[in-house]
């Protein structure tokens, strides 16, 4: 069975997290997404934790439901076109900060997990180390390593995964706080990790340049603070609906992982080189000018992702990983229809065209990635030469810098001021 699947997200109890976030709106956002196995998201904090038993059922595949109270509630209000199931996977992110070496290093975490016990038992374990109430994200001053041992002895199903290796102050790989080669980061347990995560600022491409990463699995997920922004980035798998499927397809990049759906790293926040108080966005190529060190304030630049692989490449870019898998990019229908329209994403006037679009073609990925060009046309000729240009890769990106988000345009600004003269989308 093909589907899609978010492994990764967080509650409205994380830290600069949208306060809306719920289980059944979840649920009703994997669907409009095309998401069929979703992130509990941040079951390590207490009242998040209380609120996924009240809300979701285990079944006998490790994975979990929305209890049909609730699931009837919501799907009356889900368009017809984009209902399916959906499935949930116990999932959460933590924070390590912690001194190795004489260095301070501050990794971040993602915990997968077969089943509440194991969740109830990891939990009880990280309260005894630090506070895991005040954040649905947790930060405990505790080793990675040490956190891979505890949780394998809990459970040697869970899965243990670097999460968006390469952001310069919380990750494995990370310029700020992070370690050169995975066996530095979990020494003597490195074999017990089998898949990492890109984050919003590097893709597989970029990875393949590093062989170390060879031995490991590719994932991708969202790491979505709002509803929104589920299913930005995802994982393709074309096996049974289980937990123990999907990580035994983890742990064995076989081919039942399809491939990954990714954001544009240029516009993750951390792709180029920069300051933002300075004003100061520049490739690595430039910053290597100034030895990394801003003009303006004399400091060192925040040191971006892709400066970061460079410096730990081992391939030239392009050159394929052994493993490599397929994949592909996608921008959210809300921005891409924002773009067309010219209307923020948020205002009535894109929330109208979105539900339009979704009720004629289907979920989000499903119009992304496979709706036929030829079948948006006869809708709309700038919807469908906006999603065939990302299907291509031919946007234009000003790429994101120290906490800043890239800019994207799909179109020029030449054909933007034609399109103010063309009437508003129709939809048949």
């Amino acid at each position: 069975m093909k589907f899609y699947a978010d492994l990764h997200i967080h509650s409205r109890f994380a830290i600069a997290c949208s306060k809306r976030i719920t289980l059944p709106k979840i649920y009703k956002w994997a669907q409009l997404k095309g998401i069929t196995v979703i992130s509990t998201a941040d079951f390590t904090h207490p009242v998040w934790n209380k609120e996924i038993k009240k809300y979701l059922k285990e079944n006998n595949t490790g994975l979990l439901e929305l209890k049909k109270e609730y699931s009837k509630k919501v799907d009356k209000k889900i368009p017809k076109s984009c209902r399916s199931n959906v499935r949930f996977i116990l999932s959460t992110e933590i924070s390590l900060i912690y001194k190795r070496n004489n260095r301070v290093r501050k990794v971040h975490i993602l915990i997968l997990a077969p089943d509440l016990k194991t969740v109830d038992t990891i939990n009880a374990k990280l309260a005894n180390i630090g506070n895991i109430e005040s954040d649905g994200r947790p930060i405990l001053g505790f080793d990675s390593k040490d956190l891979l041992d505890m949780v394998l002895n809990i459970n040697e199903e869970c899965m243990v995964i670097p999460a968006h290796i390469w952001t310069p102050w919380f990750s494995m790989f990370g310029d700020k706080s992070g370690f050169d080669s995975v066996k530095e980061c979990f020494e003597d347990l490195s074999k017990y990790i089998y898949a990492f995560e890109t984050g919003l600022s590097s893709d597989p491409e970029m990875n393949w340049m590093v062989k170390d990463l060879d031995k490991l699995t590719i994932i991708s997920n969202s790491d979505a603070h709002s509803l929104e922004k589920i299913a930005r980035e995802a994982n393709i798998f074309n096996c049974d609906l289980s937990y123990s499927d999907i990580t035994k397809t983890i742990k064995e990049n076989n081919e039942n992982l399809l491939g990954t759906i990714e954001f544009f790293p240029q516009e993750g926040m951390y792709h180029h080189d920069g300051h933002r108080k300075c004003n100061i966005n520049w490739s690595p190529n430039r910053s290597i000018k100034t030895n990394e060190i801003c003009p303006v304030c004399k400091k060192r630049l925040t040191i971006g992702v892709l400066n970061r692989v460079y410096k730990m490449a081992t391939r030239e870019f392009g050159q394929k990983s052994p493993n490599a898998k397929s994949f592909h990019y996608v921008i959210p229908l809300k921005e891409v229809l924002s773009k067309i329209l010219e209307k923020g994403v948020k205002t009535k006037t894109v929330e109208k065209e979105y539900y339009k679009v979704i009720n004629k073609f289907g979920n989000e990925l499903s119009i992304a990635l496979d709706t036929p060009i030829e079948l948006l046309n006869s809708h709309s000729s700038l919807l469908a030469t906006a999603i065939q240009r990302i299907r291509n890769k031919e946007v234009q990106i000003i790429p994101g810098y120290d906490g800043v988000y890239g800019e994207i345009s799909i179109f020029s600004k030449s054909e933007k001021d034609k399109l103010k003269n063309q009437k508003q989308m129709k939809f048949i």
